[in-house]
């Protein structure tokens, strides 16, 4: 078992599932930072401040200043603003990682294009056999006398 455990491991697919992990995890500090830190204040000046996070609907007794109250009370709520909050992140998130996603496609299509427009690299030319024989036969003619 310690055995196919071993080549398990050893094979590239877990391995590039686990570079794929790590770089996904980096990744997504980079679109959460991106998304939080300067399209979300954007939005929030845009559209006045307004925070959807804080709506919701008691579905109990008693009245509550904000979802956390009603929350920490331990009451009934239908909290359809922070389902809000959650789908307008995801759609900027995706929005942000479509954009992300399509500037490296550009960056590999064009270092793809550049590469096949390099012109070839000149090879030496090998002399032909008619060219090393008569080399050789001035080498010859040479040491000789």
């Amino acid at each position: 078992m310690l055995k196919e455990f071993r080549d398990f491991i050893a094979r590239g697919n877990v391995m590039d599932m686990a570079v794929g992990i790590i770089i996904g995890a980096s990744f997504t500090a980079i679109v959460s930072s991106m998304v939080a830190d300067l399209i979300n204040p954007i939005i929030g000046v845009i559209t006045g401040g307004i925070d959807f996070s804080n709506l919701f609907v008691n579905l109990g007794d008693g009245e509550f200043a904000s979802l956390a109250a009603a929350r920490e009370a331990g009451a009934a709520v239908f909290a359809y603003g922070a389902f809000l909050t959650a789908v307008i992140n995801f759609l900027i998130v995706a929005f942000v990682v479509f954009l992300l996603v399509k500037l490296v496609n550009r960056v590999k299509e064009t270092a793809a294009r550049k590469a096949e427009e390099a012109p070839p690299e000149d090879k030496p030319v090998a002399p032909s056999s008619e060219q090393l024989l008569a080399e050789i036969r001035d080498l010859l003619k040479s040491r000789a006398a």
